[in-house]
């Protein structure tokens, strides 16, 4: 058997001993945007109505409506939204594990023919060297033979990951699958947010429907009371076309509803994963704007926002552009290399089945690109831009998010106090309609002035109905905004765990618990 030649070994420990990172090291997000979420006030959240329990993950459990719960577990379960996030999981995940694997040798089978002239080493006829395999002596000095080397085994390289360049790719790569599953995260946030809102656009518009046509009624028989008045000649003919102008106006609110429901139904069926129209038999139906909790849980704001899955994955996305300048770095630095082969062989072809001609050959090589005419230096300089825009699109991302959460703390409980006040007045005005109609009864009041009382009544019920939907759009704003709706995945490994999503069962759904 031959050894590897001490030349070759002698540079094993400069591969081992000399190992070393470089490039900066990645110290965490800027400490600003940090500090800003620490120091956000939050004083829209003082309203009685927001308690400091821990946020509820699934919250839209809380609103109480079967069908809007199945529509977000189904859209968790069957929107192509999710699927890309996962696909992009395992994206990342086998580009970590290559990053990996880059680490340990290459071996694979080979047949190998080699073919030198060696200056210096002239060799007699009778030498083996080049005698036997059409490896004659060479004419062309006094000091030179042409060799051939046949071998049938296997190579095998390996280069030392001598400065870190590896490392480095490893960590950024690590830091992608973090990034990846935030944005999940992020996906399963503003995918049940999307599907709650749509579902109360639907019952909103279902119920102004009905509305608009409980007015079209009491207009038209309103109307038809002051023709038979106007043909008595106890009412003008510019009342009678005011209110048939009111009724036009009234009936032709019911087209562009009835367009909104159908949008609406259609954009159902897309989140949840279904073509458009799949949905219309099972929610045609109309059923009440379903409303928020009288408390509603959002523990600690400022804690929730720091985790909110868009803010992770964008501290993740700078952690990987941070490692990837120590990925440049190391090109200026040497960088070492092994090449091996062994097997059965020699200078004659019949070496390759002669099981006494065992082989190994060891061949490194050190390269250093150090005239590169600035190229290297170029690479660095982009790497640490992209990481400085990373960092910057991290401090407006935080700071989006204080603005996000604040603006929808402050609507919720404006929206709150506009609800309650148009519930007085619908209250009212169905008191003064009860009121009237005793008029009515007692021969004080005349039927047209009920059915205008019954309108106002009516018109109070519509005010109301669209503060319920905004009351109710405003608290799915609010726990999307401190980004609730996601959990931790079950059945894909924890990649803080330096384990790739690929370890386990990775392509089953994943939803909020």
């Amino acid at each position: 058997m031959r050894h590897a030649p001490l030349p070759a070994l002698a540079l094993l420990p400069l591969a081992l001993v000399g190992a070393c990172t470089v490039g900066p090291d990645y110290h965490g997000p800027p400490a600003t945007a940090a500090d800003a979420v620490q120091r956000g006030s939050f004083v829209r959240a003082a309203d009685p109505a927001l308690r400091p329990g821990p946020g509820v993950a699934r919250w839209w459990a809380g609103l109480g409506d079967a069908t809007l719960t199945a529509l977000v577990d189904d859209a968790l379960a069957h929107s192509p939204t999710i699927d890309a996030a996962q696909a992009r999981i395992r994206e990342a995940g086998a580009r970590l594990r290559t990053q990996r694997a880059n680490q340990l040798p290459s071996i694979s089978p080979s047949a190998t023919y080699l073919h030198a002239r060696l200056p210096g080493t002239a060799l007699g006829s009778g030498s083996g060297g080049s005698g036997d395999a059409g490896g004659e002596a060479s004419s062309s000095g006094s000091d030179s033979s042409a060799v051939d080397f046949y071998n049938l085994g296997g190579t095998a390289s390996w280069e030392p990951d001598l400065f870190g360049a590896r490392r480095r790719g490893i960590e950024g790569a690590r830091a992608t699958v973090e990034e990846r599953f935030a944005d999940l995260a992020d996906a399963q946030v503003s995918l049940s947010a999307q599907v709650a809102q749509a579902y109360v656009g639907l019952r909103d518009v279902q119920e102004r429907v009905r509305l608009n046509a409980e007015s079209s009624r009491l207009q038209q028989r309103q109307l038809e009371l002051t023709q038979q008045r106007y043909a008595a000649g106890a009412a003008s003919q510019l009342q009678v076309e005011r209110l048939q102008n009111q009724l036009e106006s009234t009936d032709a609110q019911r087209i562009p509803l009835g367009a909104q429901v159908a949008q609406y139904l259609d954009q159902l069926a897309v989140l949840t994963g279904r073509t458009p129209g799949a949905l219309d038999q099972t929610l045609t139906t109309a059923m009440p704007v379903p409303l928020p909790p009288a408390e509603v849980p959002i523990g600690d704001p400022a804690a929730l926002i720091a985790h909110r899955p868009d803010i992770r994955s964008a501290e993740r996305a700078l952690a990987a552009s941070n490692a990837q300048i120590g990925v440049n770095t190391a090109k200026l630095f040497p960088s070492l290399s092994f090449l091996g082969i062994f097997g059965l062989g020699g200078t004659n072809i019949g070496d390759v089945v002669d099981p006494n001609k065992l082989t190994a050959l060891v061949a490194p090589m050190l390269s250093w690109s150090f005239l590169d005419f600035g190229r290297t230096r170029a690479a660095i300089d982009q790497s640490e831009a992209q990481r400085d825009v990373a960092a910057a699109q991290y401090r407006e991302r935080v700071l989006e998010a204080l603005q996000d959460a604040e603006t929808s703390l402050s609507r919720f409980g404006n929206t709150r106090l506009q609800y309650a006040q148009l519930l007085r007045a619908e209250q009212s005005a169905a008191r003064a309609a009860t009121l009237n109609s005793q008029r009515v009864a007692a021969g004080t009041s005349n039927v047209i002035d009920q059915l205008d009382v019954e309108r106002q009544r009516l018109s109070a019920a519509i005010a109301v109905a669209q503060a319920k939907a905004q009351l109710t759009d405003s608290y799915i704003t609010v726990q999307k905004s401190l980004g609730l709706g996601w959990s931790e995945p079950q059945g894909l490994n924890s990649p803080a765990n330096e384990r790739s999503p690929e370890d386990s069962d990775d392509t089953q759904r994943h939803r909020p618990q």
